[in-house]
């Protein structure tokens, strides 16, 4: 099958309400644009380099997400193009982003990044830093950053039940912050969780965004 095929397979399991990213890490210039011809517009990366140099080759109506680890050092590069950066994994890297879109006159989509996973080599809040964060006074002063929702990776595992606690525990710290912190912010909205191997579970548990790659465009 092609990415064209994949595409239109996967579309079918996918409810209406749930916006599809298409992960495409490492993939080449010509599958991107094969997606982009049969409608696909959002796209994920993990590099900062790797995402600027797609975006000055590929067509300007893509919406570039930053999914990956983003060191503060990086974000520069990204800020003045990207629609929405996942991986907000500490106050000091929204600050940075908060910066750095100033300088650009650019409000800036970000989720906070959870690590729900059992897992070392995750990243991500755990639950009492990020409300310590949004309850401090410096929060306030991000006037370039507007939090959209939030994003998790489940553990890399068989144990389908483990990845199903570890979603529910992202769907309640969605939950918990949109009653306590974001009740009067309609933007706040989405649940970005699921991924190749675990998006269907992801979905039952409520996941409001999917983040495919192998599944698209194949594992060559």
């Amino acid at each position: 099958m092609d990415v064209k095929q994949n595409l239109e397979k996967i579309l079918t399991t996918i409810p209406a309400n749930v916006k599809l990213i298409a992960v495409s890490k490492t993939k080449p210039v010509e599958d991107i644009l094969s997606l982009y011809n049969s409608g696909q517009r959002l796209f994920g990366e993990n590099r900062s380099l790797e995402l600027t140099e797609k975006f000055q080759k590929l067509p300007a109506d893509l919406k570039w997400h930053m999914i990956g680890h983003l060191q503060t050092n990086k974000v520069k590069i990204i800020t003045p193009f990207i629609s929405l950066i996942q991986s907000v994994d500490s106050f000091k890297l929204l600050k940075e982003i908060n910066k750095e879109a100033e300088k650009t006159k650019r409000t800036i989509s970000c989720f906070l990044q959870f690590y729900i996973a059992k897992e070392e080599s995750k990243f991500g809040f755990d639950y009492n830093e990020a409300t310590q964060m949004l309850e401090s006074v410096e929060f306030t002063f991000l006037k370039n950053i507007k939090i959209e929702g939030v994003m998790g990776m489940a553990t890399y595992t068989d144990n389908l039940l483990q990845v199903r606690n570890e979603f529910k525990t992202l769907r309640n710290i969605f939950n918990d912050l949109k009653r306590n912190y974001f009740s009067a912010k309609p933007e706040f909205c989405e649940i970005s969780m699921g991924m190749s191997s675990d998006y269907l579970i992801a979905i039952d548990e409520g996941s409001t965004m999917v983040r495919l790659g192998s599944l698209l465009f194949g594992n060559h």
